[in-house]
C-alpha cells in the first residue's frame, strides 16, 4: 500500500478554500507623497490581491481596500517626467490622445496612480473586481475615516 498523501498523523492533506464571508478586509491608507511611482504602485497591487495573506488564493478576490492620498506628490526616477506618454484612444479615426506624466499630473493625478496599479493587476473579471477597491485622493483627505483605514507597514 501507497502511503505517499498521508502525512504523520495518518490524516490526508487538504486545501482550505477560504470562504468569501470568512475573510476580514481591511483598510489601509497609504501617503503617495515623494514616493516612486511603481514601487509604490507594485506593492498596492500586491495588498488589493491578496498576496500578503496566508489566505491568498489565486482565483479570489482575498485582498484589502487600499486608500492612496497624496497622488499630485507621487514622483518618478530620470527624465520620465517629460518623456513617460500616457495614451488613449476615442475609438475614432484620428481618435489618439497623447499627454505626458507632467501634463496629466497637473491635470488628473489620480489617474497616474491608478494607471499603474491597473497594469499590474490580472487582466480579466476578477482584476477589474480587485480594481473597485483602489480609492484614490489627489489631497491629503479622504472620505474613508469611517472605515478606520490603517497605515500599511512596508509601504509607508
Amino acid at each position: 500500500m501507497h502511503k505517499a498523501h498521508d502525512n504523520a498523523s495518518g490524516a490526508m492533506n487538504k486545501t482550505i478554500q477560504p470562504s468569501l464571508d470568512s475573510l476580514d478586509r481591511q483598510w489601509f491608507v497609504v501617503d503617495a507623497a515623494d514616493q516612486t511611482l511603481g514601487r509604490l504602485a507594485s506593492e498596492v497591487a500586491q495588498v488589493l490581491r491578496g498576496k500578503n495573506k496566508p489566505t491568498f488564493t489565486p482565483h479570489l478576490d482575498t485582498g484589502d481596500f487600499v486608500v492612496v492620498i497624496n497622488a499630485e506628490k507621487v514622483r518618478v526616477t530620470g527624465n520620465k517626467a517629460t518623456q513617460k506618454l500616457y495614451k488613449r484612444h476615442s475609438g475614432r479615426p484620428g481618435g489618439m490622445k497623447t499627454e505626458s506624466f507632467a501634463h496629466l499630473q497637473a491635470r488628473l493625478p489620480e489617474r497616474i496612480i491608478e494607471t499603474a496599479v491597473k497594469g499590474m493587476l490580472p487582466h480579466n473579471s476578477l482584476g477589474r473586481q480587485l480594481f473597485r477597491k483602489l480609492k484614490v485622493y489627489s489631497g491629503p483627505n479622504h472620505p474613508h475615516a469611517a472605515q478606520q483605514p490603517q497605515t500599511f507597514p512596508s509601504i509607508a
